[in-house]
């Protein structure tokens, strides 16, 4: 199992950053993928970037050149760098890491921390 507590939300105002944190702990070598995504009420969950084991990344088109989702494996700890904050970024941002268990790909998610962005 593979356990996920993340930190660093909070209100920033337009234009401002904020750097998200996602502490992952248990079953860490079963880790696949690890990624952030962000909710808002009333509306799906949505992928907002993605890092595999190897380093690669990807970006939701409308965070492209203003968020940057890094991972450092000597803590176990994956972030995502948010610059150039407007309204629209503005929801639950969850982390989430998908893992191997017995050859069956498991996720699990973290839960949550609030991103307030004020115009």
């Amino acid at each position: 199992q593979v356990q996920l507590v993340e930190s660093g939300g909070g209100l920033v105002q337009t234009g401002g950053s904020l750097r998200l944190s996602c502490a992952a702990s248990g079953s860490i070598r079963s880790i696949i993928i690890m990624g952030w995504y962000r909710q808002v009420p009333g509306k799906q969950r949505e992928l907002v970037a993605t890092i595999t084991n190897g380093g690669s990344t990807n970006y939701t088109d409308s965070v492209k050149g203003r968020f940057i989702i890094s991972r450092d494996n000597a803590d176990n700890t994956m972030y995502l760098e948010m610059n150039s904050l407007n309204p629209e970024d503005t929801a639950v941002y969850y982390c989430n890491a998908h893992y191997l268990v017995y050859f069956k790909i498991n996720y699990t998610w973290g839960q949550g921390t609030q991103v307030t962005v004020s115009s």
